[in-house]
Order: structure tokens, then C-alpha cells, then sequence
């Protein structure tokens, strides 16, 4: 029994990856015509302008929304779509693509991803679990991989802001260049009720398993658990930090003694001067609390 949506909103950041696919997103609407499906395409000048138009699109029905892009589309879609049970797709054409590694879909090659998503619309879309980040009055901020608020907010941070190089190394240079002028800060954390008060590196509250195109900082994440997973670096030299983050990319860096997972249900983080990003995207300073909502997306896989 075929599943496919008869009304599609496809939304292209044209820029993503900086603009080395740029054809990705008319070669998926066309695929997509060819196929049978209606299309709405939604490009626009900017990010922001982008996500206003696809809300808009999206409030006037749809059977699916598309996005072609790198992580930060994929939080645009998870924002709108989060607990409507309208489900999703990505093509991954940007920097990280880390949600898209996370499901097994094509990572490194948009036409196979166009291909595998074709195929997907056929078979009923995978549940899987989103958090949601509350700050203050501010609106929630819902994501489907990683929240971080520590050494890797600022590393987020910094290769947001370079131009070069134009893929996933852009992280690992970033990181050698924070590591430079960091020190632990000091956290009061909240899992689950229970309170501590500790200098850490690094925090982040994980549903997904990967970060920074493919640093596994918990590899063991299940996005269909139910779970967040707290991430905790404890205070170590620059030395000893640099020696760990080869590992992580292998998500080898498990047993190391100054690193610490918590399953949990809710959390919340607080320290002075730290930003929390959700999927890549900035969030705000401190504090925040996270709380996991089972099944609240559905995503073509």
C-alpha cells in the first residue's frame, strides 16, 4: 500500500553547505512533479524569511514538508511540524547533516538523498522522539539531535562565524582555535529533579547522537527512546581535552574517566556567560530546561 503525500511544501536553503548544491532543490522538485506529488517551493532571500513563508505554507495544509538543506533546515521543519503529526523529510545538501546521519539516510550525496526520499514517501514515516528547550518567556525551541551549552556551544559558535574551509573540518578547526582561551565553567544542573552543582567542559542533552558533521558525543543515543542523554566533560587540561576529541569522532570516547552520561527525562542547565544551540541553531544564554516529548515527530526514512 502506497503512502504518498499528494500535497508536498519543499523548502531550499539555497545557501546551505555554501551554496554548493544549489541544484539540489530544483532537481528535487522536479523528481518530485515526475513522481506524481504536488509541490509548493518555498525559496527566499533569507533563513528567517524562509522559515516565515513556510510556516505560513504549512498553516494552510499540507501532507508533508520537504526541506533540502543542513541541519539548520532540519530544525526549521522540526519547529513547525514538532507534535502536529505531519511528518518530514530532509534531503541533506549542508555542513553537518547530522540528523540525516542519525537516521541512515544519504549524508555526503543530495541526489541519493533525493532518491531514498522518493522511495520513503511510499512507507509510513518513522516516530521518533524531539526535546523541547524552554528559556525564560521566550517561545520553545523544539530540536531533534543535540542541545549544547558548553566547550561545544562555543565551538558551534565560532564555525558559524567562518567562512572557510566549506565542510565538516570547519569544526575541528573552530575547536583548536577555542580551545586556545577556554576554561571550565561552573554549572548547576538539574536532571529529573535531582540538583548538582559542578565545574564541567562540556554539557549537552542529547535525543540524536551526533554534532559538528558526524562527532559522535553519544553514540549510543536511540532518537525512539523515550530518553534525553546528558553529556558531561569534567574539567581536564587543554592537553588532555585535544586527546580526547579524535575519539569522539569515533564515539571512542566513552569509558574516558572525565566523561559522564545521564539518561533523563527533563533537565535543566544554568551557568554564567554560556549560549545553548539546539540542532546548530542559538538558543540563548543560560539558564534553560529540556524536556524530552516522545513520538512528537514523524520523519521519512
Amino acid at each position: 500500500m502506497t503512502r504518498s503525500p499528494k500535497r508536498v511544501i519543499v523548502a531550499v536553503n539555497p545557501s546551505a553547505s555554501f551554496g554548493r548544491h544549489r541544484d539540489v532543490g530544483s532537481i528535487a522538485v522536479a523528481r518530485l512533479i515526475e513522481a506524481g506529488h504536488e509541490v509548493v517551493l518555498l525559496q527566499e532571500a533569507n533563513f528567517e524569511l524562509l522559515r516565515r513563508e513556510t510556516e505560513h505554507a504549512f498553516a494552510r495544509g499540507t501532507d508533508a514538508l520537504l526541506v533540502v538543506g543542513g541541519d539548520g533546515m532540519v530544525s526549521l521543519a522540526v519547529n513547525i511540524v514538532a507534535g502536529t503529526g505531519v511528518p518530514f523529510g530532509v534531503v541533506a545538501a549542508g555542513t553537518g547533516n547530522d540528523l540525516a546521519r542519525g537516521l541512515g539516510l544519504p549524508f555526503e550525496d543530495p541526489l541519493a538523498g533525493i532518491e531514498v526520499l522518493l522511495e520513503a514517501l511510499e512507507r509510513e514515516p518513522r516516530t521518533i522522539d524531539a526535546g523541547v528547550v524552554r528559556r525564560g518567556d521566550s517561545a520553545p525551541v523544539w530540536f531533534a539531535g543535540i542541545v549544547s551549552a558548553g566547550f561545544d556551544a562555543l565551538v558551534n559558535e565560532r564555525a558559524n562565524r567562518m567562512t572557510r574551509p566549506r565542510g565538516p573540518s570547519r569544526y575541528t578547526i573552530a575547536l583548536v582555535r577555542e580551545l586556545a582561551t577556554f576554561r571550565p565553567r561552573s554549572y548547576t544542573i538539574t536532571i529529573d529533579g535531582v540538583r548538582r552543582e559542578q565545574k564541567a567542559m562540556l554539557v549537552s542533552v542529547a535525543n540524536g547522537s551526533s554534532i559538528g558533521g558526524g562527532m559522535k558525543l553519544v553514540p549510543h543515543a536511540d532518537l525512539s527512546d523515550g530518553r534525553l542523554d546528558v553529556f558531561i566533560v569534567h574539567p581536564i587540561s587543554r592537553a588532555r581535552l585535544i586527546a580526547v576529541f579524535p575519539k569522539v569522532f569515533r564515539g571512542e570516547h566513552t569509558d574516558h574517566p572525565a566523561v559522564e552520561f545521564v539518561s533523563a527525562h527533563r533537565v535543566s542547565l544554568d551557568a554564567s556567560d554560556v549560549a545553548a544551540y539546539a540542532d546548530g541553531e542559538r538558543v540563548g544564554v543560560l539558564p534553560i530546561e529540556v524536556e524530552v516529548v516522545p513520538g512528537a515527530l514523524r520523519v521519512f526514512v
